[in-house]
């Protein structure tokens, strides 16, 4: 074993999330029904460590959305399953919100062959990281997200560095307290949801606190930039027979409209939902309903207030 491998060992050993459970060491042995048990109460524990970050969490939100109302991008940078995660959380918010090409991306160490087996030495390359966040032209208007189970996977810590030096937001999502990423990036987050049942396999209840943290980071980002009406997704994209379905039912719960009238609406404003909606409870013109929105950023009730002036 070499000196650096001996040292890597050790640091590993200090992490939360690579912490040996001696009381499962048996696990292999348990039936079928009490290891699902045992793995439900594990998952049970990951909501409340996330609840005891909603303050940094909110704190980041608000920092993304001011960005992002300002025609920036929020990008997800991370190796292995945090980087899948990253990608997965941004693939899902073009059809959910109507988000433009290229808003909300997700880059992953070692490239797109990384979502589906892994590629060696990749999570250790900072190089690699400066290279990925160059080809997106990173700039100030924009935000990086680093997500690494650890805290001090290489790629993910050197892609908030660099992107914080080129002036943009950074946050840095770990599961473990006192983590480089956290230290490196602006908003640091930090779930600690403790060992995992699988001694250091953080795809487990790391993997689902960083998956309940994305969901909020890109959530409640769009609602603040507008892209919702209450709660319902007046931004989504109607690509397919069940999103144009679901298209009609939101313009029905948002008005309370005839399906005569929700056809007319849409028809005027070229299926666009949001617009829709304020047709309906405008009772103005497609065109009208556009100058709008585009009047009020895109925020439905500030367009309705302004119809009403």
């Amino acid at each position: 074993m070499t000196t650096e491998h001996r040292a890597l060992r050790t640091e590993l050993e200090t992490l939360t999330t690579e912490a040996f459970r001696p009381e499962l060491a048996g696990i292999d042995t348990l039936p079928t029904l009490e290891i699902a048990r045992l793995m439900n109460g594990e998952d049970a524990q990951v909501a409340a460590a996330v609840g005891r970050r909603l303050p940094e969490i909110s704190a980041a939100v608000d920092a993304i959305a001011a960005r992002m109302a300002d025609g920036g991008r929020l990008v997800y940078a991370g190796a292995g399953t945090a980087g899948r995660l990253g990608i997965l959380d941004a693939s899902e918010c073009p059809p959910t919100f109507n988000t433009r090409p290229g808003q909300v991306v997700g880059v992953i160490a070692g490239g797109p062959a990384a979502m589906v087996t892994s590629v060696e030495g990749a999570e250790d390359s900072a190089e690699l990281a400066r290279q990925d966040l160059d080809a997106l032209g990173i700039g100030a208007a924009d935000t990086v997200v680093g997500i690494s189970a650890s805290g001090r996977t290489p790629y993910a810590v050197a892609a908030v560095a660099h992107a914080r030096a080129l002036g943009a937001l950074t946050v840095g999502l770990s599961c473990n307290e006192g983590s480089p990423l956290a230290a490196a990036a602006e908003h640091g987050v930090e779930v600690v949801v403790g060992p995992e049942l699988l001694t250091g396999s953080t795809r487990l209840k790391a993997g689902t606190a960083q998956k309940l943290v994305l969901n909020m980071l890109s959530t409640i980002t769009m609602i603040r930039l507008g892209k919702t009406y209450g709660n319902l997704m007046v931004d989504v994209r109607a690509s397919n027979d069940k999103l144009r379905a679901r298209s009609r039912r939101i313009v029905a719960l948002a008005t309370g409209a005839s399906d005569a009238e929700i056809e007319d609406a849409l028809t005027a404003t070229g299926g666009e939902v949001k617009n829709a909606v304020l047709v309906i409870l405008a009772g103005v013109d497609g065109p009208t309903a556009a100058r709008l929105l585009e009047e009020s950023g895109g925020h439905l009730r500030a367009a309705l207030t302004t119809a009403a002036d």
